[in-house]
């Protein structure tokens, strides 16, 4: 399996699916790993919660990317996590038996950004769910959202209209794009600022049951 600091957790019984979460910039694998018991909290799910490759990135912890511009990720470092993320989740379900149908996958923030191009990327798999967390829909260089066949994917857009980092402006502009290309994303706009509220937690939750069947 390719190479990618992960934690994984296992669950109650035969896999039901996989829930895969992706950390903010300059946390880690630990981050939003208590969040997989309050999202899945019957343990039906793969539960994985993985760790960026990028290290000795002021201000310290792990990135997907470096950001010369919020919105815009540098275009080597993005490609180059990518690539590892793709491979390293593909190989991962393949050996759990389990397939992208089965397998939501979201994130806070920059690890969101990656779960947008992770679900949304040309020739990409259709996952059961994505979950958007205080994020956006990269512009970069090379890549681009394919939303041909993406109609009902169910998706999770959440951001706080008092967000100081990332701009509430970036969620209006992915929900109007995922509209335009057909799909019906559940769009939570809180008061909160750049971390996660109860209501979009809530949201979350309702996604990964509804995403992931019995």
């Amino acid at each position: 399996m390719s190479g990618l600091v992960h934690r994984l957790r296992e669950p109650e019984g035969v896999a039901e699916g996989a829930l895969i979460l992706n950390h903010g910039r300059g946390a880690d694998e630990n981050d939003l790993f208590p969040l997989l018991d309050y999202l899945d909290p019957d343990r039906r799910l793969l539960g994985v919660t993985t760790g960026a490759p990028l290290t000795n990135v002021p201000p310290g912890g792990c990135h997907w990317y470096l950001v010369p511009k919020v919105g815009y990720p540098d275009r080597d470092t993005f490609h180059a996590s990518y690539r590892v993320l793709t491979s390293f989740l593909d190989e991962l379900l393949e050996e759990h038996g389990l397939g992208w149908d089965q397998a939501v996958i979201g994130g806070f923030s920059m690890g969101a950004v990656s779960s947008y191009a992770v679900a949304l990327g040309e020739g990409r798999p259709l996952p059961a769910g994505l979950i958007a967390l205080s994020s956006f829909i990269p512009t970069v260089d090379g890549w681009r959202p394919d939303l041909g066949g993406r109609q009902g994917l169910p998706a999770l857009i959440s951001h706080g209209s008092a967000d100081p980092v990332i701009s509430v402006d970036f969620a209006r502009n992915a929900r109007d794009v995922l509209e335009a290309g057909g799909l019906a994303p559940d769009y939570v706009e809180t008061e909160a600022g750049h971390w996660l509220p109860p209501e979009a937690a809530d949201a979350a939750k309702r996604l990964v049951s509804g995403s992931v069947r019995r």
